[in-house]
């Protein structure tokens, strides 16, 4: 605040000096009507050494009473609305303890309700939510960018538990589905994901397979022979599945998952 007033005051001496300089200036024929700019110095807004630090209330980590259960549930119709960020707000404010309420809006009517009940977990990092994401992630009824949001976040809190999730949507109807499962593996480093994003290179769609492939290029760093992903077709991925599936009937006994490391972007597999 204080350093705006100075700005308005910094502001308003300036307009008044170019319109004293423009009143004493020479009434030239290029000068008459015309303001003449003058540069004054500025200082800078003094420092406030007692000024107290910024604070932030710090969430509830306690078990909620009955009062403040209640307001969760009132809470939960605001999840969709205007006022849907102060209600996510308020949801991270009373705790992890909210959880229980958070996941009946899983499957509450209304999809932004949801999507916002799947954010609000992930800003409590709530790991205990991750069966019940799981269970949205899985199911077919759901829109996809629900579900999508929903392995996301799954994947974030405790990948461990997502393998079997990741299996279930790589098989789905939705590409889209089978692409965020494939996409979404890279994040899980659990020799588990690995037949299942082998079986997905054989994909009828292409792009499902790219980022199959892409995945198991970063979860496993295996080097293969150069193929032109991006113009293959059904044929050519079910021969290059083969080549990884012979591959890992050799490894998948021993191996593990390699430490991650920065990998520039490549177009062969």
């Amino acid at each position: 605040m204080i350093v705006r007033i100075y700005t308005v005051l910094f502001m308003l001496t300036t307009a008044v000096v170019m319109a004293v300089g423009a009143s004493a200036a020479p009434a030239g024929p290029d000068l008459q009507g015309r303001p003449v700019p003058v540069q004054i110095p500025y200082e800078m807004p003094p420092a406030f050494q007692d000024t107290p630090p910024a604070e932030t209330v710090p969430p509830n980590t306690k078990p909620l009473t009955q009062e403040e259960l209640q307001r969760a549930e009132a809470l939960l119709p605001l999840l969709e609305g205007k006022q849907e960020f102060w209600a996510m707000g308020e949801f991270v404010h009373l705790g992890e303890s909210t959880v229980p309420v958070l996941v009946k809006a899983l499957s509450m009517p209304g999809p932004r309700t949801r999507y916002n009940a799947i954010e609000t977990l992930s800003m409590l990092n709530a790991a205990s939510a991750v069966p019940a994401l799981l269970t949205t992630a899985k199911d077919p009824n759901e829109l996809p960018r629900v579900r999508e949001h929903a392995l996301r976040v799954a994947i974030r809190l405790d990948p461990s538990k997502t393998p079997d999730a990741i299996q279930t949507m790589a098989k789905d109807q939705n590409s889209s589905i089978r692409k965020s499962a494939a996409f979404g593996s890279r994040y899980v480093r659990d020799k588990a994901v690995i037949p299942i994003l082998i079986g997905m290179i054989a994909d009828d769609e292409r792009f499902v397979a790219l980022s199959a492939v892409q995945s198991l290029w970063i979860l496993t760093l295996h080097e293969t022979e150069f193929h032109d992903w991006e113009a293959s077709t059904k044929a050519d991925r079910q021969e290059w599945m083969a080549e990884w599936t012979e591959w890992w009937n050799g490894e998948k006994e021993t191996f593990q998952i390699p430490e991650p490391r920065k990998r520039s972007s490549r177009g062969q597999g």
